[in-house]
């Protein structure tokens, strides 16, 4: 059996971007995997989310509503592990092993710590995001993980962690499973609603483009009616010359089931595009949305939901964390 794990930061809201690019494919993929059944864990990662926490109750709230989203999206608790990070105490215990296993040149390496911190530098920058690859890692190792889905961005994050997980096994002998970094099957590749060179994302300025998954049908359907395309008025899928088109097109395919090209030869205007569009969306998104209301409604369903992710988190990463401390010769309690 195949042990997949992929996490998330309950930071902001999800958006069409989210699941029509990955989260959909959690839910579709969460059965099997080809040659093979998978075994699927999906964390919610609060603990790395404070990194960019500086407010109270911020982190608690995300990550309530980001676990009922993740549920109504469609993953299943009797087939995935879904769990809170903080809820599975392993992960900060194994993440000090982690950092007392990288380098500090290796972490200083990291793409993202210093991109990141450039961003920040008349900031606050946390310790955190400097040390995080370590945690990661532990999240990774904890499960005996074989494969971690990741973009090109995350990439690095893998390798690092095998790095740690080699040098460990070398110095304390064979403890960990060595994860390898695989690219999902490709999603939807959503982009702004009014910049469609870019994806959508709720890291812009202004959400007018953006579509989150918990927008009214009014407020859906007013932002694709306001889509940018172009101004010579034919309908074709091509996105180099025709990024806001192709974009409503792909959208569209994603939410029908249907080749962007062939959707395209069906329309001769934007104005029904855009509505279409709209309104598959806005049917695509309806029965998340009212399966979201109704865990919010019943935080003791969702809380039993949690915590049954958790015992089952929690039963692989005591072995793992048990079996690395032994390798260690650490003093049993």
């Amino acid at each position: 059996m195949t042990r997949v794990l992929s996490c998330i930061q309950p930071t902001g809201e999800v958006h069409l971007g989210n699941y029509l690019g990955a989260l959909r494919g959690w839910a579709q993929g969460q059965h099997s995997v080809a040659g093979g059944q998978r075994d699927a864990f999906h964390g919610i990662v609060d603990l790395h989310a404070l990194t960019v926490t500086e407010a109270p109750e911020v982190v608690g709230r995300a990550t309530v509503e980001l676990a009922a989203m993740l549920f109504a999206i469609g993953l299943d608790p009797d087939i995935a592990t879904v769990f809170v990070q903080s809820h599975v105490a392993e992960h900060s215990q194994l993440g000090w092993m982690m950092e007392c296993t990288v380098s500090f040149g290796e972490l200083s390496r990291m793409t993202q710590f210093k991109d990141k911190s450039a961003r920040r530098e008349s900031e606050f920058v946390s310790a955190g995001l400097f040390t995080y690859p370590a945690l990661q890692a532990a999240d990774i190792l904890l499960y005996d993980t074989n494969e971690v889905p990741v973009g090109e961005d995350q990439r690095q994050h893998v390798e690092i962690t095998r790095d740690i997980a080699l040098r460990f096994n070398h110095r304390f002998g064979e403890t960990f499973v060595v994860p390898k970094a695989v690219t999902p099957k490709a999603g939807a590749r959503v982009m702004d609603l009014q910049d469609p060179t870019a994806k959508m994302s709720k890291s812009t300025g202004s959400d007018a483009g953006l579509v989150n998954l918990l927008d009214d049908p009014a407020e859906i359907a007013r932002k694709f009616k306001r889509a940018m395309t172009d101004s010579d008025g034919e309908v074709r899928f091509d996105r180099a010359s025709k990024p806001g088109v192709s974009n409503l097109l792909e959208i569209l395919a994603a939410c029908v089931g249907e080749p962007p090209e062939s959707l395209a030869t069906r329309y001769t205007q934007y104005g029904p595009l855009k509505t279409d569009a709209g309104e598959a969306v806005v049917e695509l998104l309806r029965p998340i949305q009212a399966r979201y209301h109704e865990l919010m409604g019943d935080r003791g369903e969702l809380q039993a939901l949690l915590r049954k992710g958790a015992d089952k988190a929690r039963a692989v990463a005591s072995v793992t964390l048990a079996r690395a401390q032994s390798a260690v010769g650490m003093l049993p309690a």
